[in-house]
């Protein structure tokens, strides 16, 4: 057991095992419990936590043939879209030295671009595998709610949270969740086979939407579609924050990074009215999104507004723009796929994201894998 990093990008591992089997090499989001290793959960306070019990997807990780190669470093307690952790280090973006990895599976997409593994486990409470990967130029796919076991994983928000694949390419997301959702059955489509309601393109800066309107006529038959963002669902996010931190937090007050206490201390500030307002308010949003996405068969839209910001950054200011438009599908728990679609500002890709109502995560996968055929071509 080894708790400090043994590769050439500091900031990426908090842990490696002694031994790797054989298999696909797996980097785990250090959110997940991984039996005799070291699991922080980005947090100083589990700095020599190890468990007993391995999470359940990482089992069945490890059970289809890939080899836990370390624990990745992550945003502290996965609350935040930078990987900026005050305890463990900055994740360093590979591809692009000076940028945010992303968060707050920062980690993992970090591991990925360097060639430290081949595959990578991370989480998405409101962006946190997309987010990630659309900064560091792989694939990260957000499963359908509740399709991928969270059983020993840290919570964020629970019923936000979601635990999903990331790889170089589609078929390395596709072929995780094989392992990780049982019964799940690969699909295959043509570009022609549907239909794609294009949305969210106005708030994309220029040279990102471009690279995303050049990925949307890839496909044969697209619309425009008017999808609300999910603006009045933060308050349901919080609270369940809260609830999860609040016993923690009032005990360690002082052991919580200043970003992540300054939101803690924002949620634990939270009325109940506030709540159940939002969480109300939540209901009735997935019911319009669905209306608005009626008679499509997917959803395109930028996974995020612009390229990887740079770093340091304040990650309090620049959230809600990270967020704006990956946050709606851990709203209305639909699956998402984030894939890099060309070079934008600054040479850095801009990514594309393709979503679909929950179970259809295999037509999703299928069309994410057909459109990168496409763009390899192009």
């Amino acid at each position: 057991m080894c708790a400090e990093p043994v590769t050439p990008l500091e900031g990426i591992f908090l842990a490696r095992p002694d031994e790797v089997g054989k298999g696909i090499t797996l980097a785990v989001k250090d959110l997940f419990d991984t039996a005799g290793l070291v699991t922080t959960y980005g947090s100083i306070l589990f700095d020599e936590h190890v468990p007993t019990v391995t999470a359940e997807a990482v089992q069945r990780l490890e059970a289809a043939g890939y080899a836990d190669v370390g624990k990745t470093n992550l945003h502290e307690f996965a609350y935040g879209t930078t990987s900026e952790n005050p305890h463990f280090g900055t994740v360093p973006n590979p591809l692009a030295p000076g940028r945010i990895a992303g968060g707050s599976s920062g980690g993992s997409a970090a591991a990925l671009a360097a060639g430290l593994a081949e595959a990578a486990l991370g989480t998405d409470s409101g962006g946190s595998i997309r987010i990630p990967a659309a900064c560091c130029g792989v694939v990260g796919f957000k499963p359908s709610y509740g399709l991928v076991s969270m059983l020993g994983c840290f919570p964020l928000a629970p019923s936000f949270d979601h635990a999903g694949p990331m790889a170089r390419d589609v078929a390395g997301c596709a072929a995780m969740m094989e392992a990780l959702a049982p019964g799940f059955e690969p699909a295959e489509l043509d570009l022609g086979d549907v239909e794609v309601g294009v949305a969210w393109l106005e708030r994309a800066e220029p040279m990102v939407r471009e690279r995303v309107e050049a990925a949307a006529v890839q496909f044969l038959r697209t619309r425009s579609l008017d999808l609300p963002l999910a603006l009045k669902v933060d308050a349901a996010f919080m609270g369940e924050v809260a609830d999860v931190h609040r016993e923690l937090f009032l005990e360690h007050t002082e052991s919580y990074g200043e970003n992540v206490r300054t939101k803690v201390e924002r949620c634990l500030a939270l009325s109940d009215a506030e709540y159940e307002s939002s969480a109300a308010e939540r209901e009735r949003y997935r019911e319009r999104f669905q209306q608005a996405a009626a008679g499509v068969d997917l959803v395109l839209t930028p996974t995020l507004v612009c390229v990887a910001p740079p770093a340091p950054t304040d990650e309090l200011a620049i959230r809600p723009r990270l967020t704006s438009l990956t946050l709606p599908f851990n709203a209305t728990g639909w699956p998402a796929l984030a894939l890099p679609c060309g070079a934008a500002d600054d040479g850095l890709p801009a990514s594309v994201q393709l979503a679909a109502p929950p179970g259809e995560d295999a037509r999703v996968l299928a069309a994410g894998a057909a459109l990168e055929r496409a763009l390899s071509l192009g």
